[in-house]
């Protein structure tokens, strides 16, 4: 999948150690361009963190993979980034730059989340 945007934020780099040695993971706040724009968290993995590219205000053209993993009966989703360009004056940006992304429904009830969001 592609996006196109504007970098709006940059977090904190994480590390840490798993079973195939150490990682390291850096999220990124992308806002999509449009009638409504969306904000998108992309997480870049090891060696594709490029801390020149990661400015804020840059625009950036992400190519990224989506994952979703169970935890404790619940589902998390993530989007890997495996490219990440400049987006240069010439890129035209799209009025939906989440592809052919399928809109999400999501369903309220009265449960206590376990997540701080």
């Amino acid at each position: 999948m592609q996006l196109i945007g504007k970098l709006v934020q940059v977090l904190p780099i994480q590390t840490g150690t798993g079973r195939n040695g150490e990682w390291k993971k850096q999220d990124i706040i992308v806002e999509t361009d449009g009638q409504y724009p969306k904000k998108v968290c992309v997480s870049i993995w090891g060696d594709r963190i490029n801390e020149q590219q990661l400015v804020v205000g840059n625009n950036l053209k992400l190519e990224f993979d989506v994952e979703s993993k169970e935890f404790g009966g619940r589902w998390y989703t993530e989007l890997k980034a495996w490219r990440i360009d400049l987006a240069t004056a010439g890129t035209v940006i799209p009025q939906n730059n989440l592809g052919n992304a399928v809109p999400l429904s999501i369903q309220e009830d009265n449960e206590e989340d376990i997540l701080p969001f």
